[in-house]
């Protein structure tokens, strides 16, 4: 609720102020790829609680570091409302770590993304699935 205010309270100076704002979303997954298959089954589940980090170069050429952790679904979101020339250019985003009992291992290929955001004021980009696995394979994949 307090970020929501935060939010709307940003544009509302960004629209008394007359300069047009800009917001921009970024989300994506992480699971725990439990038989370190690279594919993902039955088995397989999503982390709560894993840190992600997304960094971002703004058209005006700002760095924003953002920190966010997954949700019950294993979503992570970070969100912002800007003047429309500072809006995000380029962003990266990694995996920072996982607090998954088990599956605390980054698996092949989730060391990080980085990408182009170019979307117009109100919408998202959705990241590959970062996959974490467990440090030791259970018996049943085998």
């Amino acid at each position: 609720m307090e970020k929501q205010k935060t939010v709307m309270g940003l544009i509302l100076l960004l629209f008394v102020s007359g300069v047009s704002a800009w917001t921009g979303e970024i989300h994506g997954r992480v699971v725990c790829d439990v038989c370190g298959d690279s594919s993902l089954g039955p088995e397989d589940h999503v982390v709560e609680g894993a840190e992600v980090a997304v960094l971002c170069i703004t058209r005006s050429g700002e760095v924003l570091n953002y920190q966010a952790f997954t949700d019950a679904k294993g979503i992570y979101t970070v969100a912002e409302t800007m003047p429309e020339s500072d809006r995000w250019d380029a962003c990266l985003a990694r995996p920072i770590s996982s607090f998954h009992e088990q599956c605390t291992q980054l698996g092949e290929g989730s060391l990080g993304v980085k990408f182009s955001y170019n979307h117009p004021s109100g919408y998202s980009h959705n990241v590959r699935t970062f996959v974490y696995r467990p440090t030791s394979v259970p018996t049943y994949c085998i």
